[in-house]
């Protein structure tokens, strides 16, 4: 099969479509035929050589894909058949004509969603959701900061605070990406480049402060994100892109009792995986088959074209998902 192989670690120019062996399914896993997969910011670090995949995972970028399914191995559970349309969070090997992944990490395509489209979707949902409602435990009524709102996780995580009644509001590069933020159902856009995030959500608030923080900045926005708290508020952390170091103010962590949470996705074991999944449709099941949650597409790309993709990424030119179609 081909896939973009990575021969060293370093630019873009590092990647090339080659042919590779084809994945080799165990009996828990469903093999896939890769139509779509998408670009994350993780597949830009490994490139690098900085995030190498799990244990066991394939070390081809990529960590989702849609596609059908080609086969199902022996203890995969009543379910998917050959010829089924699906999308699947992958600890990576999403870059490839063909896909191996544990039948739990593996979801239906509706028939509101393309299926191009579709391989930008598992990744940031299941971010999104596992984080906001499952570590943090936003519920209707809350208000959340969602740092990066024109990101692929940003966009959904709007879409999914719509769907779940919470008071949005977030962050994002430029006049034209705030403004697109709020037509896809955020109630307030900061341009971080032109405001002061932190005196804003006081503004917005009525010096209450917000609920939820979801970030993916890291160290250069702690001090602001803990100002930003309401009392009992919860800042979720999945990225370092603003530095991996920070000074924590014990002192309001204490009397404000705010809580400070870490996480990431890819390396959890595929038990954790199923779990998220299921707690994803759980929640949001019925809105996905209705068709009010999709994915926000800047551009659909040729597999071949990984390098371009990668640099819009990098640039941060994009709005929502940059697809790959395989």
């Amino acid at each position: 099969m081909k896939a973009i192989v990575v021969e060293k670690p370093g630019d873009e120019d590092a990647m090339r479509l080659a042919e590779v062996p084809a994945p080799q399914p165990g009996p828990q896993d469903v093999l896939v035929r890769g139509r779509s997969t998408a670009v994350n910011r993780a597949d830009l670090l490994q490139r690098r050589g900085f995030y190498p995949p799990p244990p066991g995972a394939s070390e081809i970028l990529g960590l989702e894909c849609a596609g059908e399914v080609i086969s199902v191995g022996a203890d995969v559970p009543p379910g998917f058949a050959p010829g089924d349309r699906v999308m699947a969070l992958l600890p990576g090997g999403g870059y490839a004509e063909q896909v191996a992944v544990h039948h739990g990490s593996v979801m239906r395509v509706p028939a509101s969603l393309d299926l191009v489209a579709a391989g930008g979707f598992p990744e940031v949902y299941l971010t999104a959701d596992s984080n906001v409602f499952g570590l943090a435990g936003a519920r209707r009524g809350d208000t959340i900061l969602v740092h990066g709102g024109g990101s692929g996780v940003g966009t959904a995580t709007i879409q999914l605070a719509r769907e779940a009644g919470l008071r949005c509001f977030v962050t994002a590069g430029s006049e034209s990406k705030c403004r697109r933020c709020v037509e896809l159902g955020a109630e307030a856009a900061i341009d971080y480049n032109r405001e002061d995030f932190a005196a804003r959500v006081q503004e917005l608030t009525g010096g209450r402060g917000v609920d939820v923080i979801f970030d993916s900045i890291g160290g250069s926005y702690f001090e602001r994100n803990m100002a930003s708290l309401a009392v009992g508020g919860r800042l979720v952390i999945i990225g370092l892109t603003g530095g991996a170091q920070a000074t924590i103010p014990l002192g309001a962590l204490l009397t404000r009792r705010l809580s400070v949470i870490g996480s990431t996705l890819r390396a959890r074991p595929v038990e954790e995986k199923a779990a998220i999944v299921s707690a994803f449709l759980a929640r949001f099941g019925k809105a996905l088959e209705a068709g009010r949650l999709g994915v926000v597409v800047d551009r659909v790309l040729p597999l071949a074209e990984a390098p371009e993709a990668h640099r819009v990424v990098a640039r941060s030119e994009h709005f929502g998902k940059v697809v790959l179609a395989v």
